[in-house]
């Protein structure tokens, strides 16, 4: 008998700034809303091994979905995309991600993003506190600057190829091949957004002077970072949380910086680490 997979997958339509966008989205289980951000010129595919773990889908409705322009979201279906650069904000990005939550009816989800999601984590819960019952910035940090380069989309580069290979020594070297090499494949495929999504990662993202702003009373932050990820180092993300009110940090020993493809099984006792912590942390809502 074949083995089929309990993740389901749905489309959405989102409307953001007058833009509409047709999203997909994959989910399993059941309980609290855990909405997961892939990460930069990826798709929802990395949190594969989340969607189909019993344990915490038994608990959770694991929500993964690919931002537009990425996996099987595609551009703006109301606007003529193509002739203008794509270049990913912070405001665009945080009210995406609040219509999406809007149009699934969610109800105080916890958001979860990684790279460039995890700082999009911390915009949320600086910009819209009262949205989420918390976030986890994974291997995120308040300032990730110098990767907005022109030669992640170069006529003298296979851009599939830089884009994927750019990623490769970020990895641990103690996570599973087949999984590193998952995660390049997942990367040859998304080059065309790679670069407008660094957009956001290193120009538009900054809250080096905002982090005490954040109520981590109201929306509680749980920040985790690899021991292998020199993009985002593990000093990045303890000096982040330092700042932040009632945040935890989270050091997640050999693995990099894409933890949930690379190496599903070390990420997931990190990641029921942090969702105990978080409930610790979590006030009563109406």
């Amino acid at each position: 008998m074949a083995k089929i997979s309990p993740v389901t997958g749905h489309y959405v339509d989102v409307e953001v700034d007058g833009l509409l966008y047709k999203v997909f989205y994959l989910e399993n289980g059941t309980g609290t809303p855990l909405v997961c951000q892939h990460t930069a010129g990826c798709h929802n595919h990395q949190w594969r091994g989340l969607l189909e773990d019993d344990e915490i889908t038994a608990n959770y409705r694991v929500i993964a979905y690919d931002l537009p322009r990425h996996g099987k979201s595609d551009p703006p279906e109301n606007s003529e995309w193509w002739t203008e650069e794509y270049k990913l904000t912070a405001d665009h990005y945080a009210k995406f991600i609040v219509a999406l939550c809007d149009a699934l009816e969610l109800e105080n989800p916890i958001f979860m993003g990684s790279s460039f999601g995890g700082n999009i984590a911390l915009q949320l819960a600086l910009r819209y506190p009262e949205r989420f019952s918390g976030v986890i910035p994974v291997e995120g940090a308040d300032y990730s600057p110098g990767f907005y380069l022109d030669w992640w989309q170069h006529p003298h580069a296979n851009a599939a190829q830089v884009c994927a290979s750019g990623v490769w020594d970020l990895m641990a070297p103690q996570s599973p091949d087949a999984d590193r090499w998952k995660t390049w494949f997942y990367y040859s495929q998304g080059s065309e957004a790679f670069k407008g999504d660094l957009y956001f990662y290193s120009v538009d993202h900054d809250l080096r002077d905002k982090l005490g702003s954040i109520d981590g009373e109201r929306c509680p932050v749980v920040m985790m970072t690899g021991e292998y990820d020199y993009l985002t180092t593990p000093e990045d993300g303890q000096r982040t949380a330092s700042q932040i009110k009632n945040a935890s940090f989270i050091e997640m020993k050999e693995i990099g910086h894409f933890p949930m493809s690379e190496n599903y099984e070390v990420f997931r006792g990190y990641l029921r680490q942090a969702l105990e912590t978080l409930r610790g942390k979590q006030p009563a809502r109406a």
